[in-house]
């Protein structure tokens, strides 16, 4: 990794003039630019049309998400845990013959299990607030 960052740094300190000029490229060309070297990166791993078009999806998504202000590191976090989560949560229930229990029977799965249903209680409290303080302005008018 040293000589990687060395061998960067080698290359990229001359550049630096090369990469300012690139970020004065307009948006309307630079835009289908990244678009043809994704899908042609997409497309050269499997040779596969199907990967283009869930990359394409994937990005509609992605700009939904941003255009309504959600978050999208949850969502990738969950792709890349979610199935790690789901073979650690099958492994646990076959060694307790599918009984939940395992998760409270020592003192730190119990506790983390209990932090966790706080933390989920905490983010679902505020809307229920909201919902019930728009309650009584409806009746108002």
């Amino acid at each position: 990794m040293y000589v990687g960052n060395i061998m960067l740094l080698v290359l990229n300190l001359p550049l630096i003039g090369l990469w300012v000029q690139v970020l004065k490229v307009p948006y309307k060309i630079l835009f289908p630019l990244i678009l043809l070297f994704c899908i042609i990166g997409v497309y050269s791993i499997n040779n596969s049309t199907f990967e283009i078009a869930l990359m394409l999806i994937f990005g509609v998504l992605g700009y939904l998400m941003r255009k309504y202000k959600y978050e999208g590191a949850p969502m990738v976090l969950a792709f890349v845990l979610g199935p790690m989560f789901e073979n650690s949560l099958r492994q646990s229930l076959l060694l307790s013959d599918g009984s939940f229990s395992i998760f409270f029977a020592r003192p730190i799965a119990a506790g983390g299990m209990i932090v966790t249903i706080l933390l989920l209680i905490g983010a679902i409290i505020p809307t229920f607030r909201k919902k019930r303080e728009a309650i009584p302005m409806k009746e108002e008018t």
